[in-house]
């Protein structure tokens, strides 16, 4: 049996062909280029469909499409909530791709690029054989997929896991009401969020960062300035792995996981702190829980949200069968 697996970021769509063993047959990807609500829409039944055909083509007939969507994907409405899409607050995405296949026993099913990226480890990556495992993705924003006892925590509105909002530092500060207090400080825009403001505090500094357009620093600027030993940039960085650190503490003192597992963007470039991050984790968190859990680095990097879909869609039709 194959699967149709998609991921829906803020500027692509991923989609590639699962078999049962988790091994990509075909794979395609297409840019948004600024597309909004039902363009995005209708972007995502294109390429489902030219995978469909690709599946056909091979003699392979797919009964099952996972789709990972960024935000949150409220399940017994069908519709998604991405804050990166303009004109998808609530978009009836499940209800377009069910007309789209409307000829055809495809069994649809639509998650969180959270609860996605963990099932992608669990299903290929890091996560193998665990039962209670975070995906920590730290990227544009900040979220955590949670597995706990073998089944993806969602909550009561399908919001579990928006760490970003973890409240890790005082007193509130009206900046924090966008993001959250986590995300404004150790996200891929944080972490250039934090190195600009030490500019503005730093007026004696001359480093390299200061060579750079202000409103222009992006992650990337400071992880390579990092590289030369400039002192704001250690600085930057030091300020994110006590965030990183600390809300690994709370994750492991509040669900005693086997793993978490650091993955998105910024992990990547940040991974070579691991060490830095538990050190800064066990200061924290309750010590026989942080005694026995893993800190590791996604294996599948980017791609762990499409398996993640590829393994929603192999279950759906498991379910069915």
């Amino acid at each position: 049996m194959a699967v149709i697996a998609l991921d829906l970021g803020g500027t692509k769509i991923a989609g590639a062909l699962f078999d049962n063993d988790g091994r990509q047959l075909h794979r395609q990807t297409q840019l948004l280029e600024g597309r909004a609500g039902s363009q995005v829409g209708a972007l995502v039944v294109e390429l489902s469909r030219s995978l469909h055909r690709q599946a056909d083509q091979d003699g392979i007939h797919p009964e099952a499409m996972g789709i990972c969507v960024p935000g949150i994907s409220h399940a017994h409405r069908g519709t998604v909530w991405a804050p990166n899409i303009p004109g998808w607050e609530d978009y009836p995405l499940q209800e377009e791709m069910r007309s789209a296949f409307a000829s055809t026993r495809m069994s649809i099913t639509i998650d969180s690029d959270r609860a996605c990226s963990i099932l992608g480890e669990l299903w290929q990556g890091a996560a193998k054989g665990a039962r209670d495992a975070i995906f920590l993705a730290v990227g544009t924003g900040i979220g955590a997929g949670i597995l706990a006892d073998g089944k993806v925590l969602r909550g009561a509105h399908d919001i579990a896991g928006a760490i970003g909002w973890m409240a890790l530092d005082r007193p509130f500060e009206q900046k924090y009401v966008a993001c959250g207090c986590f995300e404004y400080y150790a996200s891929g825009e944080g972490i250039a969020r934090v190195a600009r403001e030490m500019l503005d505090a730093n007026t004696s500094y001359r480093g390299v960062l200061r060579t750079k357009a202000h409103a222009g620093i992006t992650a990337h600027d400071v992880f390579e300035a990092y590289e030369s030993h400039d002192r704001l940039s250690e600085s930057t960085l030091s300020t994110c792995i006590e965030f990183w650190g600390m809300a690994t503490a709370n994750l492991v003192s509040l669900f005693n996981p086997e793993k978490i597992i650091f993955g998105g963007g910024v992990f990547g470039p940040a991974a070579r702190f691991l060490d830095a991050i538990t050190r800064e984790a066990r200061k924290w968190a309750q010590p026989i829980s942080m005694s026995k859990v893993q800190l590791e680095v996604s294996m599948l990097g980017g791609d762990a949200p499409l398996y993640g879909a590829g393994l929603l869609a192999l279950e759906s039709r498991r379910r069915q069968a």
